[in-house]
Protein backbone atom coordinates (compact mmCIF):
# COMPACT_ATOMS: atom_id res chain seq x y z
CA UNK A 1 0.00 0.00 0.00
CA UNK A 2 1.30 3.46 -0.91
CA UNK A 3 1.52 6.41 1.41
CA UNK A 4 -1.93 7.56 0.33
CA UNK A 5 -4.65 4.94 0.09
CA UNK A 6 -7.31 6.40 -2.21
CA UNK A 7 -9.76 3.55 -1.56
CA UNK A 8 -9.52 4.13 2.18
CA UNK A 9 -10.18 7.84 1.73
CA UNK A 10 -13.27 7.23 -0.39
CA UNK A 11 -14.77 4.61 1.91
CA UNK A 12 -13.84 5.94 5.36
CA UNK A 13 -16.68 6.99 7.64
CA UNK A 14 -16.43 9.70 10.28
CA UNK A 15 -14.08 8.68 13.08
CA UNK A 16 -13.76 9.39 16.74
CA UNK A 17 -13.52 12.46 18.98
CA UNK A 18 -10.14 13.73 20.16
CA UNK A 19 -9.02 14.70 23.63
CA UNK A 20 -9.39 18.39 22.94
CA UNK A 21 -12.83 18.23 21.33
CA UNK A 22 -11.94 17.96 17.65
CA UNK A 23 -14.00 15.57 15.53
CA UNK A 24 -12.65 13.55 12.65
CA UNK A 25 -14.99 14.60 9.90
CA UNK A 26 -15.81 12.76 6.71
CA UNK A 27 -12.80 13.69 4.57
CA UNK A 28 -13.30 15.41 1.26
CA UNK A 29 -12.05 13.52 -1.77
CA UNK A 30 -8.52 14.74 -2.55
CA UNK A 31 -6.07 13.85 -5.27
CA UNK A 32 -2.75 12.33 -4.30
CA UNK A 33 -1.05 15.65 -5.05
CA UNK A 34 -3.53 17.47 -2.79
CA UNK A 35 -2.87 14.98 0.01
CA UNK A 36 0.88 15.34 -0.39
CA UNK A 37 0.53 19.12 -0.05
CA UNK A 38 -1.81 18.69 2.93
CA UNK A 39 0.71 16.47 4.73
CA UNK A 40 3.58 18.84 3.88
CA UNK A 41 1.65 21.84 5.23
CA UNK A 42 0.63 19.91 8.35
CA UNK A 43 4.20 19.04 9.29
CA UNK A 44 5.44 22.53 8.48
CA UNK A 45 2.84 23.87 10.93
CA UNK A 46 3.81 21.18 13.44
CA UNK A 47 7.48 22.19 13.22
CA UNK A 48 6.57 25.86 13.58
CA UNK A 49 4.36 25.00 16.56
CA UNK A 50 7.28 23.22 18.23
CA UNK A 51 9.41 26.33 17.72
CA UNK A 52 6.65 28.49 19.22
CA UNK A 53 6.43 26.15 22.21
CA UNK A 54 10.21 26.25 22.64
CA UNK A 55 10.11 30.05 22.47
CA UNK A 56 7.46 30.09 25.18
CA UNK A 57 9.59 27.83 27.38
CA UNK A 58 12.65 30.03 26.79
CA UNK A 59 10.72 33.15 27.79
CA UNK A 60 9.12 31.38 30.75
CA UNK A 61 12.39 30.14 32.23
CA UNK A 62 13.21 33.74 33.09
CA UNK A 63 10.09 34.14 35.24
CA UNK A 64 9.38 30.72 36.73
CA UNK A 65 8.25 32.05 40.12
CA UNK A 66 5.75 34.43 38.53
CA UNK A 67 4.38 31.65 36.33
CA UNK A 68 4.05 29.35 39.33
CA UNK A 69 2.04 32.01 41.19
CA UNK A 70 -0.31 32.53 38.23
CA UNK A 71 -0.23 28.93 37.04
CA UNK A 72 -3.96 28.14 37.27
CA UNK A 73 -4.87 31.32 35.40
CA UNK A 74 -2.30 30.60 32.69
CA UNK A 75 -3.60 27.06 32.25
CA UNK A 76 -7.14 28.41 31.89
CA UNK A 77 -5.84 30.84 29.25
CA UNK A 78 -4.09 27.95 27.50
CA UNK A 79 -7.33 25.97 27.26
CA UNK A 80 -9.19 29.08 26.12
CA UNK A 81 -6.69 29.50 23.29
CA UNK A 82 -7.11 25.82 22.35
CA UNK A 83 -10.88 26.23 22.29
CA UNK A 84 -10.48 29.39 20.22
CA UNK A 85 -8.18 27.54 17.83
CA UNK A 86 -10.82 24.93 17.05
CA UNK A 87 -13.44 27.66 16.67
CA UNK A 88 -11.29 29.50 14.11
CA UNK A 89 -9.55 26.56 12.41
CA UNK A 90 -11.06 27.47 9.01
CA UNK A 91 -10.44 31.20 9.23
CA UNK A 92 -7.13 31.99 7.49
CA UNK A 93 -4.83 34.28 9.44
CA UNK A 94 -6.80 34.08 12.66
CA UNK A 95 -6.26 30.32 12.89
CA UNK A 96 -2.49 30.86 12.58
CA UNK A 97 -2.55 33.45 15.36
CA UNK A 98 -4.52 31.10 17.61
CA UNK A 99 -2.27 28.14 16.76
CA UNK A 100 0.95 29.91 17.65
CA UNK A 101 -0.62 31.70 20.60
CA UNK A 102 -1.67 28.34 22.03
CA UNK A 103 1.62 26.56 21.38
CA UNK A 104 3.59 29.50 22.81
CA UNK A 105 1.43 29.29 25.95
CA UNK A 106 2.10 25.54 26.27
CA UNK A 107 5.79 26.41 26.55
CA UNK A 108 5.04 29.03 29.20
CA UNK A 109 3.01 26.65 31.36
CA UNK A 110 5.61 23.90 30.99
CA UNK A 111 8.41 25.94 32.57
CA UNK A 112 7.69 25.09 36.25
CA UNK A 113 8.13 21.39 35.40
CA UNK A 114 11.25 22.10 33.32
CA UNK A 115 12.77 24.09 36.17
CA UNK A 116 11.90 21.37 38.70
CA UNK A 117 13.52 18.47 36.85
CA UNK A 118 16.63 20.30 35.61
CA UNK A 119 18.15 20.74 32.16
CA UNK A 120 19.85 17.33 32.17
CA UNK A 121 16.50 15.55 32.47
CA UNK A 122 14.95 17.94 29.91
CA UNK A 123 17.66 17.04 27.39
CA UNK A 124 17.14 13.31 27.98
CA UNK A 125 13.36 13.61 27.65
CA UNK A 126 13.69 15.72 24.49
CA UNK A 127 16.01 13.15 22.88
CA UNK A 128 13.76 10.23 23.81
CA UNK A 129 10.67 12.07 22.57
CA UNK A 130 12.31 12.86 19.24
CA UNK A 131 13.43 9.25 18.75
CA UNK A 132 10.11 7.70 19.81
CA UNK A 133 7.90 10.16 17.91
CA UNK A 134 10.04 9.97 14.78
CA UNK A 135 10.18 6.17 14.83
CA UNK A 136 6.46 5.75 15.46
CA UNK A 137 5.56 8.26 12.75
CA UNK A 138 7.69 6.41 10.20
CA UNK A 139 6.08 3.14 11.30
CA UNK A 140 2.58 4.57 10.86
CA UNK A 141 3.45 5.92 7.41
CA UNK A 142 4.90 2.62 6.18
CA UNK A 143 2.62 0.13 7.93
CA UNK A 144 -0.04 -1.73 5.94
CA UNK A 145 -2.17 -2.08 9.08
CA UNK A 146 -5.33 -0.03 9.48
CA UNK A 147 -5.28 1.80 12.84
CA UNK A 148 -8.59 3.64 12.37
CA UNK A 149 -10.33 1.38 14.91
CA UNK A 150 -8.01 2.64 17.68
CA UNK A 151 -9.87 5.93 18.09
CA UNK A 152 -12.51 4.89 20.62
CA UNK A 153 -10.22 2.72 22.83
CA UNK A 154 -7.64 5.52 22.92
CA UNK A 155 -10.29 8.02 23.98
CA UNK A 156 -11.48 5.72 26.79
CA UNK A 157 -7.88 5.23 27.94
CA UNK A 158 -7.35 8.99 27.89
CA UNK A 159 -10.40 9.60 30.09
CA UNK A 160 -9.15 7.00 32.58
CA UNK A 161 -5.72 8.66 32.58
CA UNK A 162 -7.20 12.10 33.22
CA UNK A 163 -9.34 10.77 36.09
CA UNK A 164 -6.31 9.05 37.59
CA UNK A 165 -4.30 12.27 37.36
CA UNK A 166 -7.05 14.23 39.10
CA UNK A 167 -7.28 11.64 41.88
CA UNK A 168 -3.52 11.80 42.42
CA UNK A 169 -3.72 15.57 42.83
CA UNK A 170 -5.34 14.81 46.19
CA UNK A 171 -3.36 11.66 47.05
CA UNK A 172 0.07 12.95 46.04
CA UNK A 173 1.40 9.40 45.62
CA UNK A 174 4.81 9.19 43.86
CA UNK A 175 4.14 5.55 42.93
CA UNK A 176 0.78 6.40 41.37
CA UNK A 177 2.41 9.31 39.55
CA UNK A 178 4.99 6.96 38.03
CA UNK A 179 2.21 4.62 36.91
CA UNK A 180 0.22 7.50 35.42
CA UNK A 181 3.28 8.93 33.65
CA UNK A 182 4.20 5.50 32.27
CA UNK A 183 0.64 4.92 31.07
CA UNK A 184 0.66 8.41 29.53
CA UNK A 185 3.88 7.72 27.62
CA UNK A 186 2.39 4.50 26.25
CA UNK A 187 -0.98 6.08 25.43
CA UNK A 188 0.45 9.07 23.58
CA UNK A 189 2.84 6.79 21.68
CA UNK A 190 -0.21 4.93 20.37
CA UNK A 191 -1.88 8.26 19.61
CA UNK A 192 1.10 9.32 17.50
CA UNK A 193 0.66 6.17 15.40
CA UNK A 194 -3.09 6.71 15.12
CA UNK A 195 -2.99 10.42 14.31
CA UNK A 196 -0.10 10.06 11.86
CA UNK A 197 -2.08 7.53 9.85
CA UNK A 198 -5.18 9.71 10.03
CA UNK A 199 -3.13 12.65 8.71
CA UNK A 200 -1.64 10.80 5.75
CA UNK A 201 -5.06 9.35 4.89
CA UNK A 202 -6.77 12.71 4.79
CA UNK A 203 -8.99 12.25 7.85
CA UNK A 204 -8.57 15.84 9.08
CA UNK A 205 -10.44 18.76 7.58
CA UNK A 206 -7.58 21.28 7.77
CA UNK A 207 -3.78 21.21 8.20
CA UNK A 208 -4.16 23.35 11.33
CA UNK A 209 -6.37 20.72 12.95
CA UNK A 210 -3.97 17.95 11.92
CA UNK A 211 -0.92 19.87 13.15
CA UNK A 212 -2.39 20.55 16.59
CA UNK A 213 -3.38 16.88 16.93
CA UNK A 214 0.16 15.61 16.41
CA UNK A 215 1.58 18.50 18.47
CA UNK A 216 -0.57 17.55 21.47
CA UNK A 217 0.47 13.90 21.15
CA UNK A 218 4.18 14.74 21.07
CA UNK A 219 3.88 17.37 23.82
CA UNK A 220 2.10 14.97 26.17
CA UNK A 221 4.63 12.22 25.42
CA UNK A 222 7.40 14.70 26.31
CA UNK A 223 5.66 15.67 29.56
CA UNK A 224 5.17 12.01 30.52
CA UNK A 225 8.85 11.27 29.90
CA UNK A 226 9.86 14.36 31.88
CA UNK A 227 7.83 13.13 34.83
CA UNK A 228 9.24 9.60 34.67
CA UNK A 229 12.86 10.74 34.36
CA UNK A 230 12.34 13.46 36.93
CA UNK A 231 10.92 11.07 39.51
CA UNK A 232 13.60 8.41 39.03
CA UNK A 233 16.32 11.05 38.98
CA UNK A 234 15.14 12.64 42.20
CA UNK A 235 17.00 12.17 45.46
CA UNK A 236 13.75 12.21 47.45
Amino acid sequence: MGLYDREYIHNRTAGSVRESGSVYEEPTVRTEADLAQFVKTTYQLFAASCLAGAAGAYVGMGMVQTISQWYIGLVILEFALLFGLYMTKRKPGLNMAMLFGFTFMTGITLTPLLAAVGMGVVAQAFFLTAVIAGGLSLYAMQSTRDFSSWGKPLMIALIILVVGSLVNLFLGSPLLQVIIAGAGALLFSFMIIYDTQMIIRGAFATPVEAAIAIYLDVLNLFISLLQILGIFGSDD
